[in-house]
């Protein structure tokens, strides 16, 4: 880690897509572009292409694939996204308390959603409130005090007797549970794979879905009426094929349904895209998927047909608007990954920064 009254980065500073500067500086952890005096003390002096800090808009810090972990393994998972250039960070949902992590200066910043809401019986074991719809608004609201502007439920999932993906709620109980949440300032969020829990959850006012692979041509007009976006973790529906194969034997239907999801998946998010659904990039890591791959994402962004530009921004300018969060501005927190090459031409290049600059740090 490299520390300085002053940090000096030349090159190509990428404020917005178009917008472009030649240099910036970092005095006393926030950005500036006017030169400092000589009183701003010795410099250190970086050069590249520079993005503000990327966002991994949907992972989960303190979780794995049996829920809660410690806090060593938080901050090993933290740090990786660090490592990746992901300096900001929706956390989708958690059953551990990562607050410990807004005291440290070399960790990312993190937005919470609280903890996971779901039906009984109906997601990850250890993961998540699990309620029957009656308690649905209450345990929103709790969520959303507890929660840094997001709630995050469970839209569907397995039913275990129809042996097929199924919605999780009436409409009533949807309905009052965004309706309590916005009453607290929080935005929700909903898990949905398939496609008949879309429409109630976005006539009720949801604010985003995740994962969105059952949109169809019915819902997208829908969606984009409302301006609802989706966060579409497409290297996590990358593993939908194997999920399949693993639950044939015992739920064929949900196996077909899993693997027609994949196999559209491209087609549903270029779709969404082309009717002016906003689009963001997250990677769903954390549960049984590695942190640190937000690089990748924005590349499978790219590979189902969407502009790189709008591809990076889903990672860089546009999501941390959409979250309420400064990009590269004056007075901003120097939040800032720094690449050899520029990131508009070859999204490919987000995955090997050469620099990492958190908090004003070169970490």
């Amino acid at each position: 880690m490299v520390e300085s009254g002053t940090l000096h980065i030349t090159g190509r500073v990428l404020v917005g897509p178009e917008d472009v500067r030649d240099e910036l500086w970092v005095v006393d952890g926030r950005i500036t572009f006017e030169r400092p005096g000589a009183s701003a003390g010795a410099q250190t002096r970086l050069h590249g292409w520079v993005l503000p800090g990327l966002v991994d808009a949907h992972c989960h810090v303190g979780l794995d694939a049996h829920g809660a972990v410690p806090e060593q393994q938080s901050e090993e998972q933290a740090l990786t996204d660090r490592g990746a250039g992901a300096l900001l960070l929706r956390d989708a949902g958690s059953p551990a308390d990562t607050r410990w992590i807004d005291d440290r200066d070399d960790l990312p910043r993190i937005i919470r959603a609280g903890r996971h809401i779901a039906r009984t019986k109906r997601y990850v074991r250890n993961y998540a409130h699990e309620i029957e719809p009656g308690d649905l608004a209450a345990y929103v609201r709790n969520e959303a005090k507890r929660g840094d502007g997001w709630v995050k439920i469970v839209g569907d999932w397995i039913d275990r007797e129809e042996g097929d993906l199924s919605a999780c709620w009436p409409r009533w109980a949807i309905e009052e549970a965004i309706d309590a949440a916005h009453e607290e300032g929080a935005r929700v969020t909903a898990h949905c794979f398939a496609e008949d829990s879309l429409r109630d959850l976005v006539e009720a006012g949801i604010d985003c879905i995740e994962h969105a692979t059952g949109l169809t041509e019915d819902t997208i007009p829908l969606f984009a009426e409302r301006g609802t976006a989706i966060v579409p973790t497409l290297v996590n529906i990358a593993t939908f094929p194997l999920l399949a194969d693993g639950g044939e034997a015992k739920y064929p239907r949900w196996s077909a349904h899993m693997r027609r999801l994949h196999a559209r998946r491209y087609e549903t998010v270029r779709a969404a895209r082309d009717a002016g659904i906003p689009v963001y990039a997250g990677t769903d890591a954390g549960g049984s998927l590695a942190h640190g791959l937000v690089g990748e994402e924005v590349a499978e962004l790219v590979a189902a047909g969407i502009p790189a530009a709008e591809a990076l921004s889903a990672a860089a300018w546009g999501a941390r608007s959409w979250l309420g969060r400064p990009g590269i501005e004056e007075g901003a927190p120097a939040d800032l990954v720094v690449y050899a090459e520029d990131p508009r031409a070859d999204v490919r290049v987000l995955t090997a920064p050469e620099h990492v600059v958190l908090r004003g740090a070169v970490r």
